[in-house]
Protein backbone atom coordinates (compact mmCIF):
# COMPACT_ATOMS: atom_id res chain seq x y z
CA UNK A 1 0.00 0.00 0.00
CA UNK A 2 2.86 2.25 0.65
CA UNK A 3 4.67 2.04 -2.81
CA UNK A 4 0.69 3.16 -3.66
CA UNK A 5 1.05 6.19 -1.82
CA UNK A 6 4.45 7.24 -3.04
CA UNK A 7 2.82 6.58 -6.69
CA UNK A 8 -0.06 8.63 -6.15
CA UNK A 9 1.95 11.70 -4.22
CA UNK A 10 4.60 11.70 -6.95
CA UNK A 11 1.45 11.75 -9.86
CA UNK A 12 -0.10 14.41 -8.03
CA UNK A 13 3.23 16.74 -7.91
CA UNK A 14 4.13 15.70 -11.26
CA UNK A 15 7.42 14.64 -10.32
CA UNK A 16 8.53 11.18 -11.06
CA UNK A 17 12.02 10.70 -9.94
CA UNK A 18 13.07 13.89 -7.76
CA UNK A 19 12.74 14.64 -4.14
CA UNK A 20 9.28 16.61 -2.86
CA UNK A 21 9.83 18.67 0.13
CA UNK A 22 7.04 19.18 2.89
CA UNK A 23 6.25 22.59 1.62
CA UNK A 24 8.30 24.75 -0.61
CA UNK A 25 7.35 28.66 -1.62
CA UNK A 26 6.39 29.27 -5.06
CA UNK A 27 7.60 33.02 -6.44
CA UNK A 28 5.79 33.34 -9.63
CA UNK A 29 4.62 37.10 -9.39
CA UNK A 30 6.24 40.41 -8.38
CA UNK A 31 8.61 39.26 -6.03
CA UNK A 32 12.00 39.89 -8.09
CA UNK A 33 10.60 43.28 -9.48
CA UNK A 34 9.73 44.43 -6.26
CA UNK A 35 13.17 43.71 -4.32
CA UNK A 36 14.86 45.01 -7.47
CA UNK A 37 12.90 47.99 -6.53
CA UNK A 38 14.40 48.00 -2.67
CA UNK A 39 17.77 46.93 -4.11
CA UNK A 40 17.64 50.34 -6.84
CA UNK A 41 16.01 52.77 -4.26
CA UNK A 42 18.42 51.59 -1.02
CA UNK A 43 15.36 51.10 1.16
CA UNK A 44 16.07 47.57 2.23
CA UNK A 45 16.13 47.82 5.86
CA UNK A 46 12.95 49.11 8.06
CA UNK A 47 11.86 51.93 6.35
CA UNK A 48 10.20 51.67 2.48
CA UNK A 49 7.38 51.72 1.13
CA UNK A 50 6.81 48.36 1.55
CA UNK A 51 6.46 47.45 5.24
CA UNK A 52 3.46 49.79 5.36
CA UNK A 53 1.78 48.51 1.82
CA UNK A 54 2.16 44.63 3.04
CA UNK A 55 0.89 45.58 6.26
CA UNK A 56 -2.25 47.43 5.16
CA UNK A 57 -2.88 44.17 2.91
CA UNK A 58 -2.58 41.97 5.53
CA UNK A 59 -5.13 43.95 7.62
CA UNK A 60 -7.36 44.02 4.57
CA UNK A 61 -7.64 40.88 4.08
CA UNK A 62 -8.06 39.20 7.48
CA UNK A 63 -10.39 42.34 8.66
CA UNK A 64 -8.05 43.57 11.24
CA UNK A 65 -8.32 47.27 11.91
CA UNK A 66 -4.61 47.65 12.12
CA UNK A 67 -1.37 45.29 11.18
CA UNK A 68 1.76 45.21 12.82
CA UNK A 69 4.60 43.68 10.92
CA UNK A 70 7.71 42.18 12.95
CA UNK A 71 11.01 40.23 12.02
CA UNK A 72 9.10 36.79 12.67
CA UNK A 73 6.13 35.01 13.96
CA UNK A 74 7.70 34.03 17.59
CA UNK A 75 9.00 37.98 18.54
CA UNK A 76 4.98 38.91 17.54
CA UNK A 77 3.66 36.58 19.79
CA UNK A 78 6.24 37.73 22.42
CA UNK A 79 4.88 41.14 22.21
CA UNK A 80 1.22 40.20 21.41
CA UNK A 81 1.64 38.88 25.14
CA UNK A 82 3.41 41.78 26.55
CA UNK A 83 0.67 44.27 25.17
CA UNK A 84 -2.10 42.04 27.19
CA UNK A 85 -0.38 42.64 29.98
CA UNK A 86 1.30 39.44 30.50
CA UNK A 87 4.37 39.83 33.19
CA UNK A 88 7.09 37.66 34.53
CA UNK A 89 6.16 34.90 37.11
CA UNK A 90 2.62 34.82 35.30
CA UNK A 91 1.03 31.82 33.95
CA UNK A 92 -0.47 31.56 30.19
CA UNK A 93 -2.95 28.53 29.05
CA UNK A 94 -1.68 26.79 26.35
CA UNK A 95 -1.95 23.46 24.43
CA UNK A 96 0.77 20.62 24.03
CA UNK A 97 0.65 19.77 20.87
CA UNK A 98 2.00 23.18 19.26
CA UNK A 99 5.39 23.86 17.68
CA UNK A 100 7.55 24.83 20.36
CA UNK A 101 7.65 28.71 19.11
CA UNK A 102 4.36 28.80 20.81
CA UNK A 103 5.62 28.25 24.47
CA UNK A 104 8.82 29.78 23.98
CA UNK A 105 7.07 33.12 23.75
CA UNK A 106 5.52 32.76 26.92
CA UNK A 107 9.05 31.91 28.41
CA UNK A 108 10.93 34.85 26.91
CA UNK A 109 8.00 36.84 29.13
CA UNK A 110 9.53 34.98 32.14
CA UNK A 111 5.88 33.71 32.61
CA UNK A 112 4.81 29.31 32.92
CA UNK A 113 2.93 27.56 29.91
CA UNK A 114 0.07 25.67 31.62
CA UNK A 115 -0.93 22.96 28.99
CA UNK A 116 -4.40 21.96 28.23
CA UNK A 117 -5.72 19.40 25.86
CA UNK A 118 -6.85 19.50 22.64
CA UNK A 119 -10.03 18.68 20.61
CA UNK A 120 -10.31 15.87 18.29
CA UNK A 121 -11.91 17.64 15.69
CA UNK A 122 -9.56 20.74 15.39
CA UNK A 123 -6.47 19.66 17.02
CA UNK A 124 -6.43 22.90 18.21
CA UNK A 125 -6.87 23.75 22.45
CA UNK A 126 -10.15 22.54 23.52
CA UNK A 127 -12.71 24.87 25.84
CA UNK A 128 -14.19 21.94 27.20
CA UNK A 129 -11.10 20.87 28.37
CA UNK A 130 -9.93 24.32 29.92
CA UNK A 131 -13.67 25.23 31.46
CA UNK A 132 -13.05 21.47 33.51
CA UNK A 133 -9.37 22.30 34.68
CA UNK A 134 -10.20 26.18 35.61
CA UNK A 135 -12.92 24.99 37.61
CA UNK A 136 -11.10 22.50 39.43
CA UNK A 137 -7.52 24.48 39.91
CA UNK A 138 -8.49 28.48 39.86
CA UNK A 139 -10.30 31.39 41.70
CA UNK A 140 -10.95 34.36 40.67
CA UNK A 141 -9.78 37.23 43.78
CA UNK A 142 -10.07 40.99 42.91
CA UNK A 143 -11.12 40.55 38.78
CA UNK A 144 -8.21 38.35 37.52
CA UNK A 145 -7.65 34.88 37.73
CA UNK A 146 -5.19 32.79 39.94
CA UNK A 147 -3.98 29.17 39.91
CA UNK A 148 -4.57 27.55 43.41
CA UNK A 149 -1.58 25.29 43.17
CA UNK A 150 0.80 27.66 42.10
CA UNK A 151 -0.24 30.70 43.92
CA UNK A 152 0.14 32.62 40.19
CA UNK A 153 -1.89 34.68 37.92
CA UNK A 154 -3.40 33.23 34.73
CA UNK A 155 -3.26 36.23 31.97
CA UNK A 156 -3.47 34.87 28.96
CA UNK A 157 -4.65 32.46 26.82
CA UNK A 158 -3.26 31.23 23.75
CA UNK A 159 -4.73 28.55 21.36
CA UNK A 160 -2.91 27.56 18.35
CA UNK A 161 -4.71 26.90 15.05
CA UNK A 162 -3.23 23.75 14.35
CA UNK A 163 -1.75 23.01 10.20
CA UNK A 164 -3.90 25.85 9.47
CA UNK A 165 -7.69 24.38 10.82
CA UNK A 166 -9.52 27.03 13.34
CA UNK A 167 -10.45 25.99 17.13
CA UNK A 168 -13.54 26.63 18.56
CA UNK A 169 -12.99 30.16 19.04
CA UNK A 170 -16.53 31.42 20.31
CA UNK A 171 -16.33 28.55 23.20
CA UNK A 172 -12.98 29.99 24.16
CA UNK A 173 -13.68 33.25 23.85
CA UNK A 174 -16.34 33.14 26.38
CA UNK A 175 -14.42 31.03 29.05
CA UNK A 176 -11.66 33.46 28.83
CA UNK A 177 -14.29 36.49 29.41
CA UNK A 178 -16.00 34.44 32.25
CA UNK A 179 -12.47 34.15 33.85
CA UNK A 180 -10.77 37.25 33.15
CA UNK A 181 -8.57 35.85 31.11
CA UNK A 182 -6.56 37.20 27.74
CA UNK A 183 -7.31 35.63 24.56
CA UNK A 184 -4.07 35.95 22.21
CA UNK A 185 -4.90 33.98 19.12
CA UNK A 186 -1.44 32.45 17.92
CA UNK A 187 -2.66 32.34 13.74
CA UNK A 188 0.89 31.29 12.91
CA UNK A 189 -0.43 28.81 10.48
CA UNK A 190 -3.69 30.17 9.47
CA UNK A 191 -3.38 32.85 7.03
CA UNK A 192 -6.28 32.28 4.78
CA UNK A 193 -8.45 30.47 7.59
CA UNK A 194 -11.65 31.74 8.48
CA UNK A 195 -13.78 30.91 11.48
CA UNK A 196 -17.78 31.04 11.18
CA UNK A 197 -16.87 33.79 8.82
CA UNK A 198 -14.18 35.71 10.12
CA UNK A 199 -10.47 35.34 9.53
CA UNK A 200 -8.54 33.81 12.51
CA UNK A 201 -6.15 36.07 14.71
CA UNK A 202 -8.34 39.07 14.25
CA UNK A 203 -11.02 38.31 15.69
CA UNK A 204 -10.06 39.42 19.35
CA UNK A 205 -7.28 42.09 20.73
CA UNK A 206 -4.90 40.66 18.82
CA UNK A 207 -3.48 37.54 17.29
CA UNK A 208 -0.40 36.70 15.22
CA UNK A 209 0.63 35.53 11.79
CA UNK A 210 3.64 34.00 10.99
CA UNK A 211 5.21 34.07 7.30
CA UNK A 212 8.63 31.93 7.80
CA UNK A 213 9.87 30.01 4.20
CA UNK A 214 7.49 27.22 4.97
CA UNK A 215 4.16 28.59 5.47
CA UNK A 216 1.57 29.71 2.72
CA UNK A 217 2.93 33.15 1.44
CA UNK A 218 6.88 34.04 2.82
CA UNK A 219 8.29 36.64 3.32
CA UNK A 220 11.58 34.65 4.07
CA UNK A 221 11.17 35.54 7.49
CA UNK A 222 8.64 37.49 8.86
CA UNK A 223 5.39 37.97 11.29
CA UNK A 224 2.62 39.79 12.14
CA UNK A 225 0.29 41.27 14.64
CA UNK A 226 -3.34 41.66 13.86
CA UNK A 227 -5.46 44.52 16.31
CA UNK A 228 -8.76 45.33 16.57
CA UNK A 229 -7.62 47.85 18.94
CA UNK A 230 -6.37 50.80 17.15
CA UNK A 231 -4.37 52.12 20.12
CA UNK A 232 -3.33 48.77 21.02
CA UNK A 233 -1.84 49.19 17.50
CA UNK A 234 0.03 52.28 17.88
CA UNK A 235 1.58 51.16 20.84
CA UNK A 236 2.92 47.91 19.36
CA UNK A 237 4.58 49.49 16.66
CA UNK A 238 6.41 51.64 18.91
CA UNK A 239 7.58 49.06 20.39
CA UNK A 240 8.96 47.47 17.60
CA UNK A 241 11.20 50.31 16.46
CA UNK A 242 13.05 50.75 19.82
CA UNK A 243 10.59 52.55 21.26
CA UNK A 244 11.68 56.20 19.29
CA UNK A 245 9.28 59.26 19.84
CA UNK A 246 9.30 60.73 15.97
CA UNK A 247 11.82 63.47 15.63
CA UNK A 248 13.43 64.67 11.84
CA UNK A 249 16.70 64.39 13.79
CA UNK A 250 17.02 63.44 17.38
CA UNK A 251 17.11 60.42 19.26
CA UNK A 252 14.49 60.39 22.16
CA UNK A 253 13.24 56.88 23.24
CA UNK A 254 10.79 56.89 26.20
CA UNK A 255 10.84 53.01 26.91
CA UNK A 256 12.37 49.79 26.55
CA UNK A 257 11.78 48.91 22.96
CA UNK A 258 13.01 46.63 20.23
CA UNK A 259 14.28 45.75 17.00
CA UNK A 260 11.43 43.96 15.66
CA UNK A 261 10.29 45.73 12.74
CA UNK A 262 10.32 43.86 9.23
CA UNK A 263 12.56 45.07 6.66
CA UNK A 264 11.46 46.14 3.62
CA UNK A 265 13.40 43.60 1.48
CA UNK A 266 11.21 41.25 3.21
CA UNK A 267 7.71 42.84 3.03
CA UNK A 268 8.43 43.61 -0.63
CA UNK A 269 8.25 39.29 -1.12
CA UNK A 270 5.17 39.81 1.41
CA UNK A 271 3.50 42.14 -0.81
CA UNK A 272 4.48 40.18 -3.83
CA UNK A 273 3.02 36.92 -2.62
CA UNK A 274 -0.20 38.34 -0.94
CA UNK A 275 -0.65 39.32 -4.79
CA UNK A 276 -1.02 35.62 -5.31
CA UNK A 277 -2.52 34.24 -1.95
CA UNK A 278 -6.23 33.42 -3.43
CA UNK A 279 -4.73 31.80 -5.95
CA UNK A 280 -2.19 29.65 -3.36
CA UNK A 281 -5.49 28.95 -1.41
CA UNK A 282 -7.37 27.61 -4.45
CA UNK A 283 -4.53 25.11 -5.44
CA UNK A 284 -3.98 24.08 -1.43
CA UNK A 285 -7.96 23.41 -1.38
CA UNK A 286 -7.41 21.25 -4.74
CA UNK A 287 -4.61 19.40 -3.41
CA UNK A 288 -6.29 18.77 0.09
CA UNK A 289 -9.34 17.65 -2.02
CA UNK A 290 -7.59 15.11 -3.62
CA UNK A 291 -5.44 13.35 -0.86
CA UNK A 292 -8.92 13.45 0.75
CA UNK A 293 -10.62 10.86 -1.84
CA UNK A 294 -7.56 9.10 -2.10
CA UNK A 295 -6.67 8.32 1.20
CA UNK A 296 -10.43 7.53 2.30
CA UNK A 297 -10.33 5.22 -0.34
CA UNK A 298 -7.37 3.32 1.61
CA UNK A 299 -8.95 3.40 4.98
CA UNK A 300 -6.82 6.31 6.05
CA UNK A 301 -8.27 9.22 7.89
CA UNK A 302 -7.50 12.69 6.62
CA UNK A 303 -7.52 15.71 8.56
CA UNK A 304 -10.62 17.93 7.71
CA UNK A 305 -11.83 21.52 8.16
CA UNK A 306 -14.07 21.70 11.56
CA UNK A 307 -17.24 22.38 10.94
CA UNK A 308 -18.08 26.00 10.18
CA UNK A 309 -14.82 26.99 9.42
CA UNK A 310 -12.50 27.28 5.96
CA UNK A 311 -8.86 26.01 6.45
CA UNK A 312 -6.00 27.05 4.34
CA UNK A 313 -4.85 23.11 4.57
CA UNK A 314 -1.32 24.83 5.22
CA UNK A 315 -0.03 21.25 5.83
CA UNK A 316 -2.01 17.78 5.17
CA UNK A 317 -2.51 15.43 7.98
CA UNK A 318 -3.55 11.97 8.03
CA UNK A 319 -4.02 9.75 11.42
CA UNK A 320 -2.73 6.36 11.38
CA UNK A 321 -3.65 3.92 13.45
CA UNK A 322 -0.89 3.90 15.89
CA UNK A 323 3.13 4.58 16.44
CA UNK A 324 3.86 1.84 14.48
CA UNK A 325 1.91 2.41 11.98
CA UNK A 326 3.02 5.63 11.93
CA UNK A 327 6.75 5.34 12.16
CA UNK A 328 6.43 2.47 9.10
CA UNK A 329 4.52 5.13 6.99
CA UNK A 330 7.27 7.80 7.62
CA UNK A 331 9.94 5.16 7.15
CA UNK A 332 8.97 4.35 3.58
CA UNK A 333 8.34 7.74 2.37
CA UNK A 334 10.92 9.17 3.64
CA UNK A 335 13.37 6.64 1.77
CA UNK A 336 11.88 6.41 -1.39
CA UNK A 337 12.46 10.91 -1.78
CA UNK A 338 8.64 11.83 -0.13
CA UNK A 339 9.38 14.16 2.49
CA UNK A 340 6.94 13.66 5.77
CA UNK A 341 6.79 14.39 9.61
CA UNK A 342 5.09 13.41 12.43
CA UNK A 343 3.19 16.28 14.64
CA UNK A 344 5.78 17.56 17.23
CA UNK A 345 6.49 16.20 20.26
CA UNK A 346 4.10 17.58 23.11
CA UNK A 347 5.53 20.35 24.77
CA UNK A 348 5.27 19.03 27.99
CA UNK A 349 7.57 15.99 27.14
CA UNK A 350 10.73 18.43 26.18
CA UNK A 351 13.04 19.00 28.97
CA UNK A 352 12.50 22.82 29.77
CA UNK A 353 8.45 22.18 29.88
CA UNK A 354 8.43 19.07 31.87
CA UNK A 355 7.72 20.66 35.07
CA UNK A 356 5.13 22.80 33.75
CA UNK A 357 1.14 22.06 35.04
CA UNK A 358 -1.17 20.44 32.95
CA UNK A 359 -4.68 18.94 33.04
CA UNK A 360 -5.41 15.76 31.39
CA UNK A 361 -3.67 15.01 27.61
CA UNK A 362 -5.46 12.13 26.54
CA UNK A 363 -6.02 13.22 22.77
CA UNK A 364 -2.72 15.28 22.61
CA UNK A 365 -1.29 12.10 23.21
CA UNK A 366 -3.43 9.94 20.93
CA UNK A 367 -2.54 12.59 18.01
CA UNK A 368 1.16 12.41 18.71
CA UNK A 369 1.06 8.64 18.11
CA UNK A 370 -0.42 8.71 14.98
CA UNK A 371 -0.31 12.03 12.96
CA UNK A 372 1.87 12.17 10.13
CA UNK A 373 2.00 15.36 7.53
CA UNK A 374 2.33 15.04 3.97
CA UNK A 375 3.97 17.37 0.90
CA UNK A 376 1.91 20.36 0.56
CA UNK A 377 3.28 22.56 -1.82
CA UNK A 378 1.78 25.08 -3.77
CA UNK A 379 5.01 25.16 -5.96
CA UNK A 380 4.51 21.66 -6.91
CA UNK A 381 0.73 21.11 -7.36
CA UNK A 382 -0.69 22.59 -10.99
CA UNK A 383 2.97 24.26 -11.76
CA UNK A 384 1.01 25.97 -14.72
CA UNK A 385 -1.78 27.55 -12.64
CA UNK A 386 0.55 28.44 -9.90
CA UNK A 387 2.29 31.04 -12.59
CA UNK A 388 -1.46 32.42 -13.15
CA UNK A 389 -3.50 31.41 -10.69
Amino acid sequence: MYNDIVQFIRTTFSEPDGFIPLHAPCFTGNEKAYLNECIDTTFVSSVGKFVDRFEEMVAKYTGAKKAVACVNGTNALYLALRLVGVENDDEVITQPLTFIATANAISYCGAHPVFIDVDRDTMGLSPHKMHEWLSANTALKNGECFNNTSGRRIKACVPMHTFGHPVHLDELALLCDEYHIELVEDAAESLGSFYKGKHTGALRKTGVLSFNGNKTITTGGGGMLLFQDEKLAIRAKHLTTQAKVPHRWEFEHDEIGYNYRIPNINAALGCAQMEKLTGFLENKRDLAKRYDDFFNDKGIDFFSEPSDCISNYWLNAIVLKNREERDAFLTYTNDNGIMTRPIWRLMNRLPMFKDCQHGDLSNAEWFEERVVNLPSSVRMLHKLKCKNP
